[in-house]
């Protein structure tokens, strides 16, 4: 039996509203399926469209022209029989430990330095983070130019103090490490600051009481500062690893991947093999590797790290 409602001066029907508020409930169910859908897209078009266009590619000889053939594995396996990609693989990891490496432990100890209100530190965080907001095109610029073998700033000022010079970008031995410098001296003010924030947030009483049971600096810092900032180390390590591997802009400019691909990386040799050699399947097959080395990385640091973390 139907039972009339009267609603601004209609007579509706009981079924007629219940119909109505089904209605509604099931806005409301696909409204939040609506309001991601534009992120999804955009995260289909240009992210799993591309990684599995990729892999595809891997799988065929291709040079961006001609029709595609399939050759199956053969580009994995000739990734394997190449030592030139095996030098560049060593290159890659040689650059993401260093640079890893000297881009937390530097600005640890400068934010633990630097961690006082005061404005002197104020002025030299701000200082310390400007080269971070500095285009890397730029900085490279720069640095190619102080680090030239024949008229660069740095050079010339060994010469004032009688040393020889050094051949920065165009000695096979130090040419990585240099652009690990550049690399480092561009980050550091970001982590610096974000280590300052991280330590800022420690509650005080723990250093009150640090220093009433008379403990040594160094104490407080490994069993108070370290296991408290412990979130901000693991995210920013993570980060880190992620940038270091996917390098780009300083190789491009600065050495090319010379001199004798001492300084090639993988996405380098990537873009060489697509668009300067025009061999994509090849090229593909590097970047599903990439792809791995950097899913695999990030696993085993989660299920290595992730226990040790101290949220608060």
């Amino acid at each position: 039996m139907e039972t009339n409602y009267a609603l601004n001066g209609r007579v509706r029907t009981s079924a007629a509203v219940s119909k109505k508020s089904g209605a509604g409930k099931a806005g409301a169910k696909l409204l939040p399926y609506t309001m991601v859908a534009p992120s999804i897209a955009v995260f289909c078009v240009f992210i799993l469209y591309p990684i599995g266009y990729m892999i595809y590619l891997s799988f065929f000889h291709w040079n961006l022209i001609g029709p595609k053939t399939f050759i199956g594995l053969e580009n994995y396996l000739d990734l394997l029989h190449d030592a030139d990609f095996w030098q560049v693989m060593g290159n890659s990891f040689l650059y993401m430990f260093l640079m890893v490496s000297f881009s937390l432990m530097i600005p640890l100890l400068l934010a633990f330095t630097l961690k006082q209100d005061t404005r002197l530190n104020k002025f030299l965080q701000g200082v310390l983070f400007t080269p971070y907001i500095v285009s890397l095109v730029s900085i490279s610029y720069v640095w190619m130019w102080m680090m030239d073998s024949d008229y660069g700033l740095i050079n010339y000022l060994l010469h004032l103090f009688g040393m020889s010079p050094v051949g920065w970008l165009s000695d096979p031995s130090v040419a990585l490490p240099s652009l690990i410098f550049v690399s480092v001296w561009k980050g550091i003010g970001y982590n610096t600051i974000i280590f300052i924030s991280s330590m800022e947030t420690i509650p005080q009483y723990l250093y009150e009481a640090a220093n009433l049971d008379h403990a040594k600096k160094h104490t407080v810092f490994f069993r108070i500062t370290l296991p408290m900032i412990s979130p901000t180390i693991f995210f920013l390590t993570l980060m880190n690893i992620i940038s270091a591997f996917k390098v780009f802009e300083t190789v491009n400019l600065m050495t090319q991947g010379g001199p004798m691909n001492s300084t090639n990386t993988l996405v380098y040799d990537i873009y060489q093999y697509g668009f300067q050699f025009y061999k994509i399947g090849y090229a593909s097959a590097m970047g599903v590797v990439l792809m791995g080395i950097i899913g695999i990385c990030t696993v085993l640091y989660f299920r290595a790290l992730s226990r040790r973390i101290h949220y608060r």
